[in-house]
């Protein structure tokens, strides 16, 4: 079979989308592309950042390979599915483009994993994945019926027929990854790097997945959810061959990047650097010391908030109070050169008390942000206490009670936000 695998050219005007907007490599159709080859499938996979094609240009060279199946995501990266733009208008704007010649088509993502229906007419696709998708996306290639792929969501009569719930890829077993040369060429980034010392391509890389809290902001309850951690030898194979490939910095995707010894040590016998996000109550001080050592020259630490009572409004079952933190934070950064406490806005904080220690933090070098606008994404605790499962209606309604809740949003948001139905009207079939 002929796959097709396409991250579309991302746009935000006027989005809510407060994620990095820099290119990064597409893991989820990376794994794909390897798990469809290992079955003797024929694949292209395309991405609109790295390759600078725009979504016409994108479903041109599709429409040449003419694929019996086409994949798009929903989400630029798998690093992105927790945050990702609640517009379905780029995946749309590349279907519309294609218009039927990419053989049969599906979308993965954390639209369909949460609310297949509205994905599936919105953007018109024959099925949607639902949870994390590499390893049914492998399984759709191998079957002709679609009607009992497990997670997968399609319509029949214009209502959702669901087989099963959410995916969880096994993940721990997944080989190291291959890059095109080309596309590793074009990625100059370096994701969440602030220090003047940047050198060679960047990279993303995925040691764990998943997450063992259950923090209520976290949109991950429909896939990335339990922590599953990646065979060692795989790992540091994949970094090796980034290396070889002219890399000189990589950033570990991981939603929370524990602390893994024997992955530390054999990064400080690695000439590259590396970024991460974790939790700094998690690390004792010798193991940021190797972290440093090990070559981290960015971390950012999900704080949340600057209380107890906050933290605990965020269910973040942190047993440290802010003073300890504050002091990890600090000692964190004598090893790493970029150490940021990463805040939400959460009404319980005292503002006079976050200006405190927000500057206590940045006096010792330690970079606190604004607190950022609190998203109710649907895959999140804080949607479902407020209106319970998600609905057909559930990124409009989460959409609206944030434009209404807050008259400043996050300093990378340049543009007042528009409301979804506005930002999808071109595009999506509402």
């Amino acid at each position: 079979m002929k796959v097709a695998l396409v991250n579309p050219f991302w746009t935000y005007e006027h989005s809510i989308y407060f994620g990095c907007r820099q290119p990064h490599l597409p893991l989820e159709l990376g794994y794909s592309k390897a798990m469809l080859e290992a079955d003797g499938h024929d694949v292209m996979m395309l991405d609109g950042q790295l390759q600078v094609l725009d979504n016409a240009a994108l479903a041109e060279q599709v429409a040449s390979f003419a694929p019996d199946m086409t994949v798009v995501t929903t989400a630029p990266t798998y690093l992105f599915w927790r945050c990702a733009p609640p517009e379905l208008r780029v995946p749309g704007e590349f279907l519309s483009h294609l218009a039927g010649r990419g053989g049969r088509t599906v979308a993965v993502g954390p639209h369909g994993s949460a609310t297949p229906a509205p994905t599936l007419r919105k953007l018109g696709v024959d099925v949607v994945v639902r949870g994390e998708c590499e390893d049914v996306v492998t399984e759709l290639a191998r079957q002709s019926d679609w009607s009992k792929i497990a997670h997968t969501a399609r319509l029949q009569n214009d209502l959702p027929v669901c087989n099963g719930g959410v995916h969880a890829s096994p993940f721990v077993d997944h080989a190291a990854l291959a890059w095109p040369s080309d596309w590793i060429a074009a990625h100059g980034h370096h994701h969440h790097r602030f220090d003047a010392h940047q050198k060679g391509a960047g990279a993303e890389v995925e040691a764990s997945r998943g997450c063992p809290y259950n923090c209520s902001f976290c949109a991950k309850i429909d896939f990335r959810d339990a922590y599953r951690r990646r065979k060692h030898d795989a790992v540091v194979a994949e970094i090796d061959g980034l290396i070889t490939q002219g890399v000189g910095y990589i950033y570990f995707i991981d939603e929370i990047f524990l602390p893994q010894k024997a992955l530390l040590e054999a990064l400080v016998e690695r000439d590259v650097q590396f970024g991460v996000q974790t939790r700094i109550d998690l690390w004792k001080p010798e193991l940021l010391e190797l972290l440093g050592a090990a070559g981290c020259v960015s971390i950012e630490a999900g704080l949340e908030s600057l209380t107890v009572e906050g933290r605990a409004m965020l269910a973040k079952r942190c047993r440290l109070d802010t003073e300890d933190l504050a002091a990890l934070l600090v000692d964190a950064r004598r090893h790493v050169p970029f150490v940021q406490a990463n805040l939400i806005g959460v009404v319980e904080d005292d503002p006079t008390l976050v200006d405190y220690w927000r500057k206590h933090l940045v006096d010792h070098g330690v970079w606190a942000n604004e607190p950022v606008p609190l998203y109710p994404y649907p895959s999140s605790p804080s949607y479902r206490e407020l209106w319970g499962e998600p609905d057909d209606l559930a990124w409009e309604r989460a959409h609206e009670h944030y434009l209404a809740s807050f008259r400043s949003f996050s300093d990378i948001q340049d543009q007042r936000p528009h409301a979804l139905a506005e930002l999808e009207s071109s595009c999506c079939n509402h």
